[in-house]
């Protein structure tokens, strides 16, 4: 018999509705049932592509025992981390405060029936082993303690609430100034690895916000970041992180040098990736990143579309139960597989005539360039990108058709908005129009289907939108709008841009102190309302909130737009002070509030504005906002309303300046090659 997770959206809890466990969605009659019965809760956060959850699952969840133990002492509410991140948020936080520990998933917390947590852990084994208690011998201790020791333990509840409050309380804004940004990249020069690539050692995570922050100050001319920046997207596409055969990029790596991946693939990270290594490539010119670009929006549209234009949320690291089958070889397979010449070259690239690299089997990971197997074996580079090629080809046709990893098919507004702003900045960078058009589906999908009277809805699956959205659903989409516009402007989007900074400023704004909740204004109460400047696996909402507003308010000329990002750097002015290397999403903001972004709008025959707009895509131009405006359009702000003339004219403006028209090609170029005092400009 199914429990009450049978009606739900989120395909982890459907993984979790046929448990012997009497699961309830988080809710009012969880609650009130906890409140009545005056049990504990038994909350256990987690998400569908997530190993360690599948294992809690199948040796606690679904054993009839331990789920008799569960269903006598607690109301078990399951959630899903990727539908409520402001509960995860929260418990994350509070499980650090009660542990000292850090947390992860699954997260398993005890709770109050007025939702204080009084104890928490993330994994524990059926048995006692890992250093950690056995999983029904720890719910019987938790229940007993719960009853007998009630004064203690709602003592400590205040004192957890009370640090709660703490950590959400502001300093006095503060004047605002460079020193975040020299001491952000001074820290990432810091912990920079020298010869992987990346921050820090195992595991190792993109980190793409510290990456974003290296290229703004590339940008800048800083050698130093241009340089760490290009070795880590590098070591990246080298390493097994990198999916060689089928595209697309794993969450993190368990070593300190790429070659072992967790093996989920999740949405967020390969939107901000596509985002990397375009303006990599325009930096850098390095074909590998065009490649890597390439595939990476082939594994999008062809494994992780929906039939309606907008994309899923992720692919589990396991298949048939096992982490990472999907993915590995065997050396007998490869033989089979691939004729001699092919099979030297991968064992000179990927080095498989040495041990198996995992668990028995081999993952690719390249551990020499192109130029250096094809010169061990005697063949031009050319030749031996063909020969990849061509193996490559084979050993795809191979894997598909063995059993996939699970897909976690519900459609995320934040997500999504990360994967559209890739496909629009890929789009740009490879001349590649059609992908500029699937960003665009997406981008109807979300507004006819997830915005609703002026509302957006955070998430939707097999026609089901529900959940108020959240304050990264609303700035990252503004974000993905203003990158889909300078790929290929529609009013439509910037309509919908100027709808969506409204919602945030009406929805979300503190309007005391500045800077925007994690969640609206009519959001359920709970024990805590998050809002932070802190980076994660996505970007901090405040810093991406800013960033756009800032751009957006440059843009429209609407000073309110940058009245309120001025505002939400000053509230977290202090914290950027104190941990720039945290917030580099705000740092970013703080640095183009300093020196706005050039805005360059091309106007003219269409033929002719397309060519100017295909070379200015293509080009290094640091902060620079390309607008190619169609020849019929109407109805725009004062900033972007130009007249139409026989030829193609561009006007080039910082703030509320504008330059003169300019109409011949080589005066624009020279115009912006310095870009102000941006740094060098490589065109």
């Amino acid at each position: 018999m199914s429990n009450r997770l049978a009606g739900e959206t989120s395909p982890y809890l459907l993984q979790h509705a046929d448990n012997p466990v009497d699961w309830y969605p988080w809710g009012e009659e969880a609650l009130t049932l906890a409140r009545e019965q005056n049990k504990p809760i038994l909350l256990s956060i987690g998400y569908s592509a997530c190993h360690w959850c599948h294992v809690m699952a199948h040796e606690s969840f679904e054993d009839t025992a331990t789920a008799a133990v569960m269903n006598e002492l607690f109301v078990n509410i399951k959630v899903d981390r990727e539908e409520r991140p402001d509960l995860d948020q929260i418990y994350q936080s509070a499980h650090s405060i009660l542990s000292r520990a850090g947390g992860g998933w699954p997260l398993t917390m005890f709770l109050s029936p007025d939702q204080v947590p009084f104890f928490g852990g993330t994994y524990f084994p059926p048995t006692p082993r890992y250093n950690l208690p056995g999983f029904a011998d720890l719910l019987k201790h938790i229940a007993s303690t719960w009853h007998e020791r009630r004064g203690e333990i709602e003592s400590q509840n205040e004192s957890v609430l009370a640090v709660l409050e703490k950590t959400m309380r502001q300093d006095t804004p503060a004047e605002l100034d460079g020193a975040a940004v020299t001491a952000a990249a001074a820290h990432l020069a810091e912990m920079f690895d020298k010869v992987n690539g990346g921050f820090g050692g195992a595991p190792k995570f993109p980190n793409p916000a510290d990456l974003a922050l290296l290229l703004q100050q590339a940008g800048h001319g800083d050698e130093n970041a241009r340089h760490m920046l290009a070795l880590t997207l590098t070591r990246m596409a080298e390493g097994g992180i990198y999916d060689h055969v089928g595209g697309g990029f794993s969450r993190y790596s368990v070593d300190d040098h790429w070659e072992i991946p967790h093996f989920e693939k999740m949405l967020y990270d390969n939107g901000q990736l596509l985002c990397l290594y375009s303006d990599g490539w325009r930096m850098t010119k390095d074909a590998h990143y065009l490649e890597v670009i390439k595939r990476t929006v082939d594994w999008a549209m062809r494994e992780m579309r929906s039939p309606q234009g907008a994309f899923y949320s992720s692919l589990d690291a396991d298949s048939e139960g096992v982490e990472g089958k999907f993915y590995v070889w065997q050396k007998e397979e490869l033989r089979q597989l691939l004729n001699e010449q092919e099979e030297q070259f991968l064992e000179q690239r990927f080095r498989l005539g040495s041990t198996p690299n995992f668990e028995h089997a081999w993952h690719l990971h390249a551990t020499r360039s192109f130029a250096e197997a094809a010169k061990a074996l005697g063949l031009t580079t050319e030749n031996a990108i063909s020969v990849w090629k061509s193996a490559r080809g084979k050993l795809y046709d191979y894997r598909a058709q063995r059993i996939p990893p699970g897909r976690d098919d519900k459609i995320l507004a934040s997500w999504n908005a990360l994967m559209i702003q890739g496909l629009a900045r890929a789009a740009r960078v490879c001349g590649r129009m059609e992908w500029a058009a699937a960003a665009h589906e997406a981008v109807d999908f979300i507004r006819s289907h997830l915005w609703r009277e002026g509302k957006l809805l955070a998430t939707s699956k097999d026609g089901k939108a529900h959940l108020n959205a959240y304050l990264d659903d609303h700035a990252f989409l503004l974000a993905a709008l203003l990158d889909l516009l300078q790929a290929d402007f529609r009013k439509t989007d910037l309509d919908f841009a100027i709808d969506l900074a409204e919602a945030l400023l009406a929805r979300f704004e503190d309007q005391e102190t500045g800077g925007f909740f994690f969640t609206s204004h009519d959001h359920e109460p709970l024990i805590q309302r998050p809002k932070s400047a802190f980076d994660n696996a996505t970007p901090s909402g405040n810093g991406i909130a800013a960033l756009s507003l800032q751009r957006l308010g440059h843009l429209t000329g609407e000073v309110r737009y940058l009245q309120a990002a001025e505002k939400t750097l000053r509230a977290f002015a202090t914290i950027m002070g104190r941990n720039p290397a945290a917030c580099p999403s705000m740092v970013m903001a703080l640095d183009e509030y300093l020196v706005p972004p050039t805005l360059v709008i091309l106007r003219g025959p269409q033929a002719d504005v397309q060519s100017w707009k295909e070379r200015l895509d293509k080009s290094w131009l640091p902060s620079a906002l390309v607008m190619a405006l169609p020849e019929a359009i109407r109805d725009l702000p004062a900033i972007l309303e130009r007249p139409m003339q026989n030829n193609v004219n561009a006007w080039v403006c910082r703030g509320v300046e504008c330059l003169p028209a300019i109409a011949d090609w080589e005066a624009l170029l020279e115009t912006l090659r310095p870009l102000g005092n941006k740094g060098e400009t490589r065109l």
